[in-house]
């Protein structure tokens, strides 16, 4: 198994789902960052569960920040976080261990490591070890926005529910940050908060489609071929839970579009090159632009529901029919958006300290 991500500026994720602690260790990082705790704990109060569009595991997050960091700024050695799992209902996953759980990992995981995986809550494959993932984010986002660049995402739709576009990029990435459920019409924001309680009535769930931005990127970043700015942002955004899909700008519907409607015409603005669309999400060649970074995840409704499905049991190879108890998510998406700013913010720094120096993010 390889849980480690980035070359320049990597991360190493570990733990289990009702294991005693899941944590994250960040290497590469520049000496001199400063750490800001408050502002950890507010990233991981945006993943953690909330009323009833949620689970009813809810986790305090008490982080420890183990090594790596002396009085308060980063020393440029192996970061390490450390999170308590403190709210964990193993029995609940005891009489349908052998049982392969529609959209999970339970079978796979099976297969790959041969019986002796943890299944509990899913094991290291549970969207619970996303909150180490954020908790490391927390730290490359404060450092990035120092530089001037700035992540924000939002539920762009949820079922048949569409959010409105961005429009002033900086005030919306700005909103977003404060905003604890991430839509910028409030309207909408009431009308997919119903649906996903409507959901959650039905025993069923959920998905929808999350769009980040990212502003303030200088052009000139990313390798053509195969360490290309999409190319690296997929990678790592196919690692989280849920998502099934990525495009970067409005790929699919914009392709309808004829040559001469997509292309991005370049023009000049107070000395500096732009483009007067943004179709291509900011990157032309794998390489940034100067202009935002614009994509989309498609994350599936959430596979654990409470209606009745039909399954097998792996170990007696033997149909079977599955019966869901426990605490689980209606939705996911509303969650996950901060795990997607956490993942993009990994992914940026790691590729500006590969074109810049890994100093560059403390200068």
């Amino acid at each position: 198994m390889k849980n480690t991500f980035g070359s320049s500026v990597s991360l190493t994720l570990f733990g289990e789902s009702h294991g005693a602690y899941i944590g994250a260790v960040l290497d590469g990082l520049a000496p001199g960052m400063e750490i800001d705790e408050e502002f950890i704990r507010r990233q991981l109060s945006l993943r953690r569960p909330a009323g009833k569009i949620s689970t009813s595991r809810v986790e305090a997050d008490e982080f420890s920040i183990v090594s790596g960091v002396f009085e308060n700024r980063t020393t440029g050695t192996p970061l390490t976080i450390l999170i308590p799992n403190t709210n964990t209902h193993s029995k609940d996953y005891q009489a349908t261990r052998s049982l392969a759980r529609p959209g999970h990992a339970d079978f796979t995981a099976f297969k790959k490591y041969h019986g002796f995986e943890d299944y509990r809550g899913g094991g290291h494959f549970s969207g619970r070890v996303t909150a180490a993932l954020v908790a490391a984010g927390a730290i490359l986002i404060c450092s990035l926005e120092k530089k001037g660049i700035i992540i924000g995402t939002h539920i762009r739709s949820l079922s048949d529910i569409k959010d409105r576009d961005f429009e002033d990029l900086s005030d919306d990435i700005r909103t977003l940050s404060s905003s604890d459920f991430a839509v910028l019409d409030e309207e909408k924001a009431a009308l997919m908060k119903e649906r996903i309680e409507s959901a959650a009535a039905e025993g069923d769930s959920v998905g929808g489609i999350l769009e980040t931005a990212i502003s303030g990127i200088p052009a000139g970043v990313g390798e053509p071929w195969f360490d290309t700015m999409e190319g690296v942002l997929s990678h790592a955004l196919f690692s989280i839970p849920a998502v099934k899909g990525v495009e970067f700008g409005r790929a699919f519907e914009d392709v309808r579009l004829k040559g001469s409607e997509y292309n991005d015409s370049f023009y000049i603005s107070e000395k500096e090159i732009k483009t007067k669309t943004n179709h291509n999400g900011g990157v032309g060649g794998g390489i940034t632009n100067g202009m935002p970074i614009l994509f989309s995840c498609a994350v599936k409704p959430t596979p654990s529901i409470f209606k009745e499905q039909h399954t097998v049991d792996f170990l007696k190879n033997e149909d079977a029919v599955l019966k869901l108890k426990g605490r689980h998510d209606p939705a996911v998406i509303h969650r996950a958006r901060v795990v997607v700013d956490s993942v993009a913010a990994l992914c940026i720094a790691d590729m500006l300290a590969f074109r810049f120096g890994t100093d560059w993010m403390a200068q």
